[in-house]
């Protein structure tokens, strides 16, 4: 009975982590879109910082709480629009507190010169008020800190009680608060956010490849590059023979050209195979020799025999005891469409990226990511992009629109997506389909990087194939991404 107790508690506890890690997954895919990170910063920092001011200007009759709209709407616009024209924490605190003092001044000068008297003895006065916007439009103008919540202060400062040159104090003080926080969030974490959210600058740097298809070379140094991004990346280059007798590993690392025996795994096995699984190895550390002399980052190799296992199973749980977080491998295809073999690793829980080599090419200098809007998968890809074309090469990002309507939007997506890297990333928004697209500008590139759309329904599938399989015969090579894994920094 307790028996049975404790394994309901264990399947209980086992689903209940499932979930959370779904649901963690779930809310890290939505928070990695721009626009949901600045509308939860918004939702987060803009009360809590009024909440900060407001508890401030308890504690002193001399803060009145009119300073609080004009500085409640700045703050949004700060942090709703991070990188827009508006979004200068100098022109946030210059304005607000220049449209207090010109406010201040309107009122001074209409209780001097239309009422000759006290400033708290009197209503607001309509010339007043048209000073104080005159005023306040003319001076932002002309010192080039236009800020809209300035004309909130400016007016507020008209009221009776916020007359005193204390409101101006306030205002510069309680915007110059909120000015800091927004630069600290800005330059701690939005500005480096790639950092924190996007795994794509995390992991793929042990990276698996199986040798196969017609230019295998090619994809082992497009792995090899890719790994050599990060100080820990490190290359497997995979073969895997059948034997009917034994499931038989042998893998070596190339240092120099010397093979040194990693591990054997299996039992027996007749003296042909075991030749045969030498020269395998032999042509495997040469090859490793190769990739290591060329781009400097070491490389393991392994023979596997996949005994009743399929060719994925095999690959993924080689890549899994090598501790491989991306497998880079060749194209392979079947009735004109991804082999099985592919569509089985894009089923696993690993990394994948498919690589169709177009003319057996080892360097990318020039690389182009369609994309169809900012995700962990676009990262990916572009970042993949920029360790392959390196400081000295191109890369470019682009998205297809059906109408002019959608440039906009487009062009601000784009934006949210390269901010995030540094060096130079050229945006593209040509209004056609992906196809026609890439058929005519691939020649310029070296290589395409698209996603697999694993992510889509089954029925959005059914409707409209992945991209990669809608996409003509392109004159470069061509990347298929699948990102699935979360793997933790090796830094």
């Amino acid at each position: 009975m307790f028996d049975g107790v404790r394994a309901s508690l264990a399947a209980a506890c086992s689903r209940a982590r499932r979930l959370e890690r779904r649901e963690v997954h779930e809310f890290r895919r939505w928070i990695e879109s721009t626009q949901n990170l600045v509308h939860l910063s918004v939702l987060l920092f803009v009360p809590l910082l009024i909440a900060g001011v407001t508890a401030i200007s308890n504690l002193s009759a001399e803060l009145t709480f009119l300073l609080f709209p004009p500085l409640a709407s700045g703050a949004y616009l700060l942090f709703a629009h991070p990188t827009g024209r508006y979004s200068s924490p100098y022109r946030f605190v210059a304005g607000l507190t220049l449209g207090a003092l010109c406010g201040w001044l309107a009122l001074q000068l209409s209780a001097a010169f239309l009422y000759h008297g006290p400033p708290s003895q009197h209503r607001v006065h309509a010339a007043g008020a048209a000073l104080a916007m005159f005023l306040t439009g003319a001076t932002t103008w002309g010192f080039d800190i236009e800020e809209p919540a300035a004309y909130s202060t400016a007016l507020l400062a008209l009221v009776g009680d916020a007359a005193g040159f204390a409101y101006v104090v306030s205002i510069a003080a309680s915007s110059a608060l909120v000015a800091g926080a927004f630069v600290l969030w800005h330059r701690a974490f939005y500005a480096d956010r790639a950092r924190y959210l996007y795994q794509s600058t995390k992991g793929d740097d042990h990276v698996l490849v199986p040798m196969r298809g017609e230019h295998p070379d090619a994809t082992a140094m497009l792995g090899a590059r890719l790994a050599a991004a990060h100080d820990a990346g490190k290359v497997v280059l995979l073969d895997i023979v059948d034997a009917d007798d034994g499931d038989t590993t042998r893998r070596t690392t190339a240092d120099g050209g010397d093979g040194e025996s990693l591990a054997t795994d299996g039992g027996a096995t007749g003296t042909t195979d075991e030749t045969a699984a030498d020269e395998i190895a032999t042509s495997l550390e040469d090859r490793a020799a190769t990739i290591e002399t060329t781009v400097g980052v070491p490389c393991e190799v392994a023979v596997v025999d996949s005994g009743a296992e399929s060719l994925a199973a095999a690959v993924l749980r080689t890549a899994r005891e090598a501790n491989c977080d991306l497998i880079a491998t060749p194209y392979e295809e079947s009735d004109g469409t991804a082999a099985p073999y592919i569509r089985s690793l894009f089923r696993t829980d690993m990394d994948v990226l498919v690589h169709r080599s177009a003319d057996g090419r080892t360097d990318w200098g020039r690389a182009l990511v369609p994309v169809r809007s900012v995700s962990d998968v676009a990262h990916s890809m572009l970042e993949f992009a920029c360790r392959l074309a390196g400081s000295a090469g191109e890369t470019a990002v682009c998205h297809c629109i059906d109408s002019p309507a959608e440039r906009r939007r487009a062009e601000r997506m784009l934006a949210d997506l390269v901010e995030t890297f540094p060096g130079g990333i050229e945006t593209r928004v040509p209004q056609a389909s992906i196809g026609s697209f890439l058929e005519t500008v691939a020649p310029q590139y070296d290589l395409v990087l698209v996603g697999a759309s694993t992510d889509r329904s089954s029925v959005s599938r059914l409707l409209s194939p992945a991209t990669f399989e809608r996409l003509p015969d392109i004159d470069c090579d061509l990347a298929i991404v699948d990102r699935r894994s979360r793997p933790l920094s090796r830094e």
